[in-house]
């Protein structure tokens, strides 16, 4: 879904040469959302990794367990900050403003079709500990 929305972004910033803008500090910021995304995204995997639990979003009732610990305090799903951020240092890289404006639509399009799925599998799974994690950690920061 990353890839896809980079190829939109990409695509939105191509047809729509006129809606550029000029960033100051433009490389510095690309380069920290990026290498900050990048991180969250290691960073979380091998939280999991470490929990012995599947990290496919694709299978959560193949969970072992909740992750709970270091940026899993922070945020129930730093995986797809990281990603939202590499999204935000390519729609800065493009310097396009419509192309930034789609970073809403990946955030609820994540929300509607991957985290509420994923949540309430992972209810049926661990029942009320995963009910008093997600009152205790928000979803996205």
């Amino acid at each position: 879904m990353v890839i896809l929305f980079a190829v939109v972004m990409w695509s939105v910033s191509s047809m729509n040469p006129w809606a550029v803008i000029q960033i100051p500090g433009k490389d510095w910021m690309v380069g920290a959302l990026w290498i900050i995304g990048f991180a969250l995204i290691i960073v979380a995997a091998v939280e999991f990794i470490s929990a012995k639990t599947t990290a496919n979003p694709l299978t959560p009732g193949l969970a072992t367990s909740i992750v709970t610990i270091g940026v899993y305090r922070l945020s129930r799903n730093p995986m797809y900050v990281g990603f939202l951020l590499i999204l935000a240092a390519w729609g800065v890289f493009l310097a396009n403003v419509l192309s930034i404006l789609l970073l809403p639509l990946f955030v609820v399009y994540l929300n509607q079709f991957q985290i509420i799925p994923e949540e309430n599998a992972l209810l049926v799974k661990f029942g009320d500990d995963y009910a008093r994690y997600l009152k205790s950690v928000r979803r996205w920061i």
